[in-house]
């Protein structure tokens, strides 16, 4: 009777331990409905992982940062600018922080399937970074609602996005140049208005020109810009972006307010909550396809207005966790 009770304590304790993933890595995929959950599970297919290799947790990398600095999470996806200030936060608290490479074949694999391209993050980037690391990239851009942004406001928003870009005082703003402009705008509509300013400027622009239905008469005053969570990079760049149009566009106020970004910036534009979101090029790309989140319900009132910056993939752990490739996790 007591061998039997053991045996049924020891296959409880199993049970449970299972149920909660055991030993697994814990890892921040990146908030729901964001592009870096989407693109990370790119990257893990790349790795052969299953949700059984390791336990995810829905987490932007504000709130993650402070995770793998109490040790709660050993692995964190963020798709930050660089360098990241979240980032050297996380190595001045902790002074052991450490980026995971990529493979050549992981590398290939997401190139393959999505739109994200190669880079190497130099030596250096960050204090405590040795050696290059290799991972991925994407594009940030400036997304806008057709039933709300007319011509004529559109056209300000991308002017003033460039003009006045050494204003914004975060660092990602240095990427908002002219020269960038229509970075990531391959296979987006683009606003008419933004059309007309770059090409004003003498920029050739071939995308597909998107319908508006706005007009100026009918603008309103208050307008919403979705960005991303408070840890990371959209949400203060955003909070900089919004405050300079409402300060140099006449009659115009925007409130950047925290979302999951990408996913949910383009959900909520198409659902007519907000009037501009930023987003990573490549769900954008799928918004407008119905493909993949958005697969079988395309939105069809956005149009590209501006690029922000490049979006790199940056795998942040710590040296503790003896984590030093993605085959680690298993």
């Amino acid at each position: 009777m007591k061998k039997l009770v053991t045996l049924l304590f020891i296959t409880i304790i199993a049970l449970v331990l299972s149920a909660c993933g055991g030993d697994n890595a814990k890892v921040a995929i990146g908030p729901a409905g964001s592009g870096t959950q989407a693109a990370t599970q790119i990257i893990l297919d790349a790795a052969d992982l299953t949700d059984e290799d390791y336990q995810a947790y829905q987490e932007g990398f504000g709130d993650a940062k402070d995770k793998l600095q109490d040790g709660n999470i050993d692995v964190s996806f963020g798709l930050l600018g660089l360098p990241s200030g979240s980032v050297n936060d996380l190595q001045a608290t902790s002074g052991d922080a450490e980026l995971v490479s990529l493979t050549d074949e992981e590398v290939a694999y997401v190139e393959q399937n999505s739109g994200y391209m190669e880079y190497t993050i130099p030596a250096g980037t960050y204090d405590f970074q040795e050696e290059d690391v290799q991972t991925v990239t994407a594009y940030a851009v400036l997304v806008g609602n057709t039933d709300t942004i007319d011509e004529a406001l559109a056209y300000e928003l991308a002017r003033v996005s460039v003009e006045y870009a050494e204003e914004n005082t975060h660092a990602q703003s240095d990427h908002m140049t002219l020269e960038n402009a229509l970075s990531g705008s391959e296979g987006l509509p683009i606003h008419p208005g933004a059309k007309k300013y770059y090409e004003e400027q003498g920029l050739t622009v071939d995308n597909e020109v998107a319908d508006v239905s706005a007009t100026e008469d009918d603008r309103d005053s208050d307008f919403v810009l979705g960005t991303g969570s408070a840890g990371g990079t959209y949400y203060p760049l955003g909070g900089e972006m919004a405050n300079l149009w409402s300060e140099y566009i006449d009659g115009v106020s925007v409130t950047a307010t925290e979302t999951g970004a990408s996913v949910e910036n383009l959900a909520e534009i198409g659902a007519g909550n907000y009037d501009l979101g930023m987003s990573v090029h490549v769900p954008a790309q799928n918004a407008y396809n119905g493909e993949a989140d958005f697969d079988g319900s395309p939105v069809e009132n956005f149009a590209f207005i501006g690029h922000i910056y490049p979006e790199v993939m940056q795998i942040i752990t710590r040296e503790s966790t003896e984590i030093d490739s993605l085959a680690d996790l298993k």
